[in-house]
């Protein structure tokens, strides 16, 4: 795939967007696809379909400090369209973005939905992955792990419907569970930082989103970039919701596979937080928080608390 894409504009398939020069102008183009089973779990409303498949893709903009122009959807037609159009309307309208055009299709199986997101470049030269330089300071502006544990809790929820109640703890009488609804917010409807990212465009060295994992992200901008990306676990961003969650112990283990919970929101994904990487004397226009350092490359591109990771141990989503 790579071998075709050999025009400057696809930055050799290895960032969030491809850059395209218009004329005086520069385009940002974008596009991600979601699938059933996948991407969504059975049951899912389809108006929390339409919004999360619109918001990834913006934020794919986001990390390219763009401004959006507007979308092209393909959509499998099926059950729940109604509710999906719903879901379309109200996060093309919060966000001030028109649909444009693209198609629809019937077809038989798992659906696949499919969004092109184009933006208007606010700051030139768009940021990419690749500018991160030895020294920089590693950022993140945004939140991590709110929506693994979305994930959980409508996983839960799940569970209960097949086995009942359960007690909280031992010896609890058994009570319907009553999931955090922030949480589930941040998973059904995440919200892309378009705002923060056209504000930090100007300053930063090199950004993306964190879509697949903060520790497999943050190792994809240290290969293109060259170097590598020293992380603080502690210095991670977390809401004060989840680090009480976290604390509670290991009521995520389901999803957090053994990995003591902070850690493994890590490798989780769907945060749509912006990693960046920035010098000192950059003076950031927007809240952010310094998880580590740019250092020379080590022959890993990530260091989690000084140590390479573990080959042997996935840092993050991969289809």
């Amino acid at each position: 795939m790579k071998a075709l894409a050999d025009t400057p504009a696809a930055r050799g398939l290895e960032d969030d967007a491809a850059v395209l020069e218009v004329g005086g102008e520069t385009l940002v183009l974008t596009h991600d696809a979601m699938a059933e089973g996948t991407h969504w779990i059975p049951g899912t409303d389809p108006f929390d379909i339409a919004w999360k498949l619109v918001a990834t893709n913006l934020s794919d903009l986001a990390a390219k400090g763009a401004q959006p122009v507007g979308v092209l959807l393909s959509h499998t037609l099926g059950e729940g369209d109604e509710r999906f159009i719903e879901g379309l309307s109200a996060i093309l309208g919060e966000y001030e973005v028109p649909l444009l055009g693209g198609d629809t299709v019937a077809a038989k199986g798992p659906r696949t939905l499919g969004l092109t997101a184009i933006g208007r470049a606010t700051h030139t030269p768009v940021p990419s992955r690749s500018g991160a330089q030895v020294g920089d300071g590693v950022y993140v502006c945004g939140l991590i792990g709110e929506a693994m544990a979305g994930h959980h809790e409508l996983q839960r929820l799940e569970r209960e419907k097949e086995t009942g109640p359960q007690p909280e703890f031992a010896g609890d009488i058994p009570r319907p569970y009553v999931p955090d609804p922030l949480f589930v917010e941040a998973f059904l409807r995440p919200r892309p930082l378009l705002e923060e990212g056209q504000r930090l465009a100007p300053h930063v060295t090199a950004m993306m989103d964190v879509s697949d994992g903060l520790f497999l992200d943050a190792s994809r901008m240290a290969k293109a970039s060259g170097v590598t990306l020293s992380i603080e676990v502690d210095a991670v961003p977390h809401s004060d919701r989840f680090r009480e969650r976290a604390a509670q112990g290991n009521q995520l283990d389901v999803m957090s596979k053994g990995w003591p919970m902070r850690m493994a929101a890590c490798r989780w994904g769907d945060d749509y937080a912006l990693l960046f990487t920035a010098p000192d004397k950059a003076r950031l226009p927007v809240e952010a928080n310094l998880i580590g350092r740019v250092t020379k490359g080590t022959g890993s591109p990530l260091l989690v608390d000084g140590k390479p990771p573990r080959e042997d141990t996935p840092l993050g989503y991969q289809h």
